[in-house]
């Protein structure tokens, strides 16, 4: 055996809200008889800590120690056996064969982890340089994104499809600016738990407003049924506001 990074799991801050289980890509943890995060093997946990933006406890740690190494050729079989073939498409490091037979899967690493993001000074009229991002936190993406974050507390959420930003030039100006953003597309991601995640945002967040940015496009239109659906399910007051913009970058509705 030789050191490597491996999560660490402390059974008395542990509440069993099992959010760590779904977290984790790689199925390495599980609940016990105690309802308890416990590893399931080693061998199973590649160490990234995807699963610890979501722990409300901080009952999980990454540290380094003595431990098997991680196989991902076991962890994909496990996946496969327990969660399914699209499940096992996600495992970190899943054979290229699996992977190339989807064009989408989302893996654990450390860009996962939630931050805020500080703002730069804004460039004076006419200066020249880039133009200035409103984007405050990270990550963005639904199926990354935790409903425990910080950021999310008291704000502006604006609610958008994956290709809003890049329909239209303005969009950091006139949907962003001053919001918190999630993204997400109702086509090709796989939704199942989009529903119960963003109902868990919006009732354990006063959120102050949601705007929702779709595409004209047919597809779209599920993203703002989802929050729909989400919002009703959480049981807050919370009137989505719907933006729908054409591919040419104008807001039709």
């Amino acid at each position: 055996m030789a050191k490597r990074k491996i999560i660490e799991i402390d059974r008395d801050k542990c509440n069993g809200c099992g959010l760590c289980t779904t977290a984790c890509l790689e199925g390495a943890l599980e609940l016990d008889e105690e309802n308890k995060a416990v590893l399931v093997k080693e061998i199973y946990c590649d160490g990234l800590g995807a699963c610890l933006d979501v722990c409300p406890t901080d009952a999980l740690k990454v540290v380094e120690r003595e431990s098997s190494e991680y196989d991902a050729r076991a962890t994909y079989s496990h996946v496969l056996k327990t969660r399914g073939k699209d499940a096992a498409r996600s495992v970190h490091g899943a054979p290229a064969a699996a992977k190339r037979s989807t064009p989408h899967f989302p893996a654990g690493c450390p860009g996962s982890m939630a931050r805020e993001i500080p703002q730069e000074p804004r460039q004076t009229a006419g200066k020249k340089g880039s133009i200035r991002s409103e984007l405050t936190q990270w990550p963005i993406q639904l199926h990354l994104i935790s409903p425990f974050a910080p950021y999310f507390q008291n704000a502006d959420l604006l609610i958008a499809a994956d290709c809003t930003a890049f329909s239209m030039g303005g969009f950091h100006q006139d949907f962003l600016k001053g919001k918190k953003l999630v993204i997400a597309c109702p086509k090709l991601d796989d939704t199942e738990g989009y529903v119960e995640k963003l109902a868990e945002l919006f009732k354990r967040n006063d959120i102050k407003s949601l705007t929702v940015v779709i595409l004209t496009v047919p597809c779209c239109s599920g993203l703002y049924h989802l929050v729909e659906e989400a919002a009703a399910l959480s049981g807050i007051h919370l009137q989505p506001k719907k933006v729908v913009i054409g591919i040419d970058g104008k807001i039709t509705a």
